[in-house]
């Protein structure tokens, strides 16, 4: 017996919880700073994440590479070689000043699983494959879901010549990264290879701490639409333009995104909006704006509801700028329909909920995730595991062990019992 086999001889085995939030914490600080958390899309830091990331997996008894986009790529045979996989995973990177757990956390929770299933020696029906996507929250390029875009086969190859603020275009960090950017095509699964893709997740938001219940099931993914508002009136001198002669257009984007505060709170379709950049020109003490820019996000459960509440949120901030005498234009910049989580594994999901003696609560999902992109080649299911405070995007971003552990027993029982689609029927 070794001698670091006999110093751990008789010690309890590290539950997954515990497992997992070493993991995260040795993931967590590979930075591209030590002051906040950034580990963005084809940077050294997301090239060290990703060897860290495949040592993982390869220590958990998969198969890993790297994929033509930068995608980590595990996979735990089953029963017997090239058998369709049941696909577990989520994404590494991150927003700028992020928190540890968004992304991380499911992909970390599918490789432990794999893991203790490696350690069991159990090989199931079905091959097991975790894919840690290389960029869902597209801070980089402006575009989000590249990683797993590029899995379903509907990246588009245009995206390759948008650069970042250092004038760096995609096909540029990718060779820099050691990927060939003409290549991203080989990245592409077939639906027949998949039978299903299930994504475990902190909830970012305060529902299930609120329902004092550690995990959740996922219902939906929400669509999400923005928008670009330009107001145009006329600047002017602060102290000389009367009041009732002012084409103000900052006055006049307030009262619109009051105007938008008011439609998404009075609606009663799970509607959320957003007004998250504002800039006013010429950005003088004493000088009326005569120009704003803002951006308008609104999410809902439906797809129907949504395009509704555009129609309707546009025509009142078109009632707001005519009565004010400003011009408006509103142009859509980015539009992701609405995700279903799948029947059939809604109800595996729940079962596995229960089995593990906790109540089963479904709850939508207002953020976006990778299932968004993976819909396209296979039906999508969702976790979802309780976060502090519902804090997400932000260094407080938080798990307790208990509930990561939770979380953790949930997806392995899911994984054990997993029924493809027809045998589920």
């Amino acid at each position: 017996m070794s001698e670091m086999m006999e110093a751990t001889a008789g010690l309890p085995t590290a539950s997954l919880g515990e497992q997992i939030v070493a993991r995260i914490n040795e993931l967590g600080a590979i930075s591209e700073t030590p002051e906040y958390l950034a580990r963005i899309f084809l940077t050294r830091e997301h090239r060290a994440a990703a060897e860290l990331i495949l040592d993982w997996m390869r220590s958990s008894g998969m198969d890993a590479h790297l994929d033509a986009i930068g995608n980590v790529c595990g996979r735990y045979e089953g029963e017997r070689p090239g058998l369709p996989c049941l696909m577990l995973g989520s994404h590494y990177d991150t927003v700028r000043d992020a928190g540890k757990w968004d992304g991380p956390l499911g992909l970390i929770t599918a490789i432990c699983c794999v893991g203790d299933l490696h350690k069991r020696r159990r090989r199931l029906p079905f091959a097991v494959e975790v894919t840690g996507f290389a960029d869902e929250e597209g801070v980089r390029f402006a575009s989000t879901l590249l990683g797993s875009r590029a899995v379903a086969g509907t990246f588009v190859e245009s995206a390759l010549n948008v650069k970042d603020r250092a004038g760096i275009s995609m096909r540029e960090a990718l060779s820099t990264f050691g990927l060939d950017p003409e290549h991203i095509g080989a990245a592409a699964r077939a639906r027949s290879e998949l039978l299903a893709y299930v994504e475990l997740h902190i909830e970012q938001g305060p529902v299930l701490e609120a329902k004092g219940l550690p995990v959740g099931v996922v219902t939906a993914i929400a669509g999400a639409t923005r928008l670009a508002a330009r107001l145009t009136g006329m600047a002017g001198h602060a102290g000389t333009v009367p009041m009732e002669l002012r084409r103000d257009a900052l006055a006049g984007a307030a009262e619109c995104i009051t105007t938008i505060e008011e439609l998404c709170r009075t609606d009663h379709g799970g509607l959320v909006g957003t007004v998250g950049y504002i800039h006013a020109m010429p950005g003088a003490t004493n000088v009326i704006p005569g120009q704003v820019h803002f951006t308008i996000d609104l999410r809902t459960p439906t797809d129907t509801h949504r395009r509704r509440a555009v129609t309707d949120i546009v025509r009142h901030i078109e009632a707001v700028a005519k009565r004010r005498k400003l011009k408006l234009q509103v142009d859509v910049t980015h539009e992701n329909r609405t995700v279903p989580c799948a029947p059939w594994l809604k109800a595996q999901v729940a079962d596995a909920v229960a089995a593990e003696g906790y109540s089963v609560f479904e709850l939508p999902s207002g953020a976006g995730h990778d299932g968004m992109a993976m819909i396209d080649i296979a039906d999508v299911g969702m976790i979802f595991v309780r976060c502090r405070g519902g804090i997400s995007h932000h260094p407080d971003e938080h798990v307790d062990v208990a509930d990561a552990d939770a979380g953790a027993r949930v997806l392995l029982r899911l994984i054990e019992n997993f029924k493809p689609r027809d045998a589920a029927r």
